[in-house]
């Protein structure tokens, strides 16, 4: 049912001249998800720019029973935050409500609005000496509400831990306007339910989420990037043992990169160049840090590559020797779903499975799918330290357009493998309405469970209607 005048003039009221849009072209960016998978449409975007005014659109809504749908910076991949195609859902932006509220350096914390860009907080907290160790590709336009919604991960969640992990309080308004106050910036608070965890992966299913308070970190000192060639994607997995049971908590990040996935890179991404003279199946891309200036990092570098061509868990390797090389290094990694993207149509798998089974799976998955479809191309590549991998399936050079009609199967073939070896079918992206069905099917208990809870906080189904569960 479409809101009725009298509602969408209340809205209009609350948010004030430049706080809504029901201009099509204007509206177009927030109704496509950037996969090009998802179009909605809407009967109103809405752009507040304060907890208050949030507070008093969902209390519109209740009273008009209006659906909701709330958007980050709309950089997801499940189709989280666009709304259905009906034209009858509000889209409401957290874009404007953005800022930081407070930092304290002593505490190691600070509180942010929900659109405030993940980009920001990472600098604000570099000006005052911290670090928010949160890193993802499109951190330059995604939203911390956006990153706690879906509980995003990253490249560092190896030492850091993901969003889960660094959220201290939240702060959310519900379904029915109520302000609910978490913005406690505790370590320690054992009082019952920590009722901030049902919030964080909820999709904006349960409420949105419009300030948060963050941990923060000794800012590092030193840093140092490397890139080993391995023969293979298990002697990568042996190459991160090495080297954690080498470094202590020096490693931060750690990531597999296959051949093809640089080939992609070097052939849609401009200024990107081979970083070895000659080419090898699979890459490990790591990094690591120290807040302390004495830490000789590069010295460590040396002697896990040295080590690791001695064990023949690596075939060659460079250490970037300048930031400048050590952020191209970075930008060929998070430039891989772009150049998937130009070269045409990628079924994505977003995964996590146990780091011990990380090349079993990938050797089966890759397996099963090629005998289904032989000319595609497997690209898996991710987060090895966490067990994350991106189990990405690309079209054939000379599909005629059948390789998404293969979309179902193929998704039921990799999930089937992912449960066998005790893994997630998502570990970072989240569910939306992309992989609802699937989650429905494979855990109907949790689904069964998360439907209540949804009924609790949402009797009316108003709030992003059809996310995470049907």
């Amino acid at each position: 049912m479409k809101p009725p005048a009298q509602a969408l003039e209340r809205l209009r009221r609350i948010v004030g001249p430049k706080g809504w849009s029901t201009d099509k072209e204007a509206n177009a960016p927030y109704l496509e998800d950037w996969r090009r998978l998802h179009h909605g449409d809407t009967a109103m975007l809405l752009r507040p720019k304060s907890t208050d005014e949030v507070r008093r659109i969902m209390r519109c809504a209740a009273e008009f029973q209006i659906s909701i749908v709330p958007q980050g910076g709309n950089t997801g991949l499940v189709g989280g935050g666009i709304p259905d195609k009906s034209g009858d859902q509000i889209l409401l932006s957290l874009d404007r409500l953005k800022g930081i509220r407070d930092i304290n350096p002593l505490n190691y914390t600070m509180t942010v609005n929900a659109g405030t860009t993940l980009k920001d907080v990472q600098d604000h907290a570099l000006d005052h000496d911290r670090f928010f160790p949160l890193s993802i590709g499109s951190e330059g336009s995604a939203q911390i509400g956006g990153t706690i919604s879906t509980n995003a991960g990253g490249i560092s969640v190896l030492k850091y831990g993901n969003m889960r992990d660094l959220v201290l309080g939240l702060e959310v308004v519900l379904p029915d306007g109520t302000i609910w106050n978490g913005l406690n910036s505790l370590r320690k608070n054992n009082t019952g339910y920590d009722l901030k965890q049902l919030f964080i992966g909820a999709e904006g299913t349960l409420g949105i989420i419009t300030a948060a308070t963050l941990k923060l970190f000794p800012a590092p000192r030193k840093r140092q990037t490397a890139l080993a060639a391995v023969p293979s994607s298990q002697a990568a997995v042996e190459l991160l043992s090495l080297a954690r049971g080498a470094s202590g908590d020096l490693i931060t990040s750690f990531e597999l990169i296959p051949r093809f996935a640089f080939e992609l890179v070097f052939k849609h991404v401009p200024a990107t160049t081979d970083p070895l003279v000659q080419s090898y199946p699979w890459y490990v891309l790591f990094e690591v840090s120290s807040s302390q200036e004495s830490a000789d990092l590069r010295s460590f570098c040396e002697t896990l590559l040295t080590d690791g061509l001695e064990r023949q868990l690596v075939l060659d390797g460079t250490i970037a020797t300048s930031d400048w090389q050590a952020e191209n290094l970075w930008r060929m990694r998070h430039a891989i779903s772009e150049a998937e993207r130009a070269e045409g149509t990628s079924i994505k798998h977003d995964i996590s499975v146990p780091i011990s089974s990380i090349a079993a799976f990938i050797e089966e998955a890759s397996a099963v799918t090629l005998k289904k479809c032989p000319d595609l191309r497997v690209v898996a590549f991710g987060h090895i330290g966490d067990g994350n991998i991106h189990f990405n399936l690309q079209q054939p050079e000379d599909d005629d357009g059948s390789f998404k009609s293969l979309w179902g199967e193929m998704n039921t073939i990799v999930h089937d493998i992912v449960i066998k070896h005790h893994g997630s079918i998502s570990a970072e992206h989240g569910i939306g309405t992309l992989k609802r069905d699937i989650l429905a099917q494979i855990q109907p208990e949790n689904t069964q469970i998360m439907k209540q809870i949804k009924s609790l906080f949402d009797p009316s189904t108003i709030l992003n209607p059809g996310k995470l569960v049907d």
